[in-house]
């Protein structure tokens, strides 16, 4: 009897994106920038909020108006996954109050969220790991844009295509997981799920 092949990403932290990753916000950014009238086919996933308003002559103030965070929730699967992980943290282009808005509504608890604010602009990982006191081999980025895929790359951690979100379809990268579940496949944690 062969033994079971070793979990690729065994003993990483996952450091999560939050919109389109952890939560189905499509929904409610399309909504938001349909209401100051920005055709869907015309908005870009990932981008800070005023960088992707600024693209399209948006004051931001309007469109936050306009978002409906009741749109946003949970992909199938995600809050299952994320309350069997010993850590784990989030790393978002949101702004701060409706990134801490959206993980309370969850109920959920990472051991560090840093959004737009904390960057002074785009994401990047070094504060998040800063935060969490760990190297680049000891976490993974999961996330569902060219700009988180970049993130890893830019701190030579690997990353993790959060292939659940059906938008990101034909996104490049060293794992892409169809379902949350096969995320705690790489990290060798199926048995924590039951």
């Amino acid at each position: 009897m062969t033994a079971p092949p070793a979990a690729p990403l065994a003993g990483r932290v996952p450091i999560f994106d939050l919109d389109g990753t952890l939560l189905d916000s499509d929904p409610a950014i399309l909504a938001a920038f349909a209401a100051v009238g920005v055709p869907a086919d015309a908005v870009v996933f990932g981008p800070v909020l005023e960088v992707e308003c600024a693209r399209h002559r948006v004051d931001p103030a309007d469109y936050l108006a306009a978002y409906d965070p009741t749109l946003a929730r949970p992909f199938p699967g995600v809050d299952e996954v994320v309350r069997v992980l010993p850590r784990w943290a989030v790393c978002s282009n949101k702004r701060r109050e409706p990134g801490h808005d959206a993980l309370r509504r969850a109920g959920w608890t990472p051991e560090v969220a840093l959004f737009s604010e904390d960057f002074g602009g785009p994401k990047h990982l070094g504060p998040v790991l800063d935060a969490l006191r760990l190297g680049p081999d000891e976490v993974v980025f999961v996330g569902d844009t060219d700009h988180d895929r970049d993130g890893a790359d830019a701190v030579g951690c690997p990353f993790v295509v959060a292939g659940w979100n059906a938008r990101v379809s034909g996104l490049d990268g060293a794992f892409v997981v169809a379902e949350p579940r096969g995320l705690l496949d790489l990290l060798g944690l199926t048995r924590r799920l039951g």
